[in-house]
């Protein structure tokens, strides 16, 4: 049976994060913001991620374009994320490290119809799958 939440849709909404995803197959959530999917009931944790891309990706701005397998989950500091990043206010922040395999691209990206705030969606694999707009999600 399809639970919500076996996919996470999630933001990405910078090039340097997507070739992150891209060449290392990983993403990043604040452990604060994975706390609050909780206390919503919305974190299982994901079986799958799927990825809505921003306006900085031009041709595949506003849609979800790409999804993929998560493989493991860990809580990790920032610095051990971007051990060569100069010590900062951030360095100490808690993540969710969310490792998966190789992006898979959608046969159709899901576009969003209309402008709106997008940070994470808890969705099922047929809702993923059958999707042709953000709002089926």
């Amino acid at each position: 049976m399809a639970t919500s939440g076996e996919v996470l849709v999630v933001i990405m909404n910078s090039s340097g994060d997507w070739a992150i995803a891209q060449e290392q197959h990983w993403y990043r959530i604040p452990c604060e913001q994975v706390e609050k999917l909780k206390q919503r009931k919305d974190w299982l944790p994901p079986r799958w991620l799927a990825f809505y891309q921003t306006k900085v990706f031009e041709d595949e701005a506003y849609a979800v374009n790409y999804y993929a397998t998560v493989t493991a989950i860990q809580a990790v500091y920032r610095w051990e994320l971007f051990p060569t990043e100069a010590p900062n206010a951030k360095s100490q922040t808690q993540y969710c490290k969310l490792e998966f395999e190789s992006l898979q691209k959608l046969a159709a990206p899901i576009q969003s119809d209309r402008l709106r705030r997008i940070t994470f969606i808890p969705t099922t694999w047929e809702q993923l799958m059958n999707a042709q707009e953000i709002g089926d999600l």
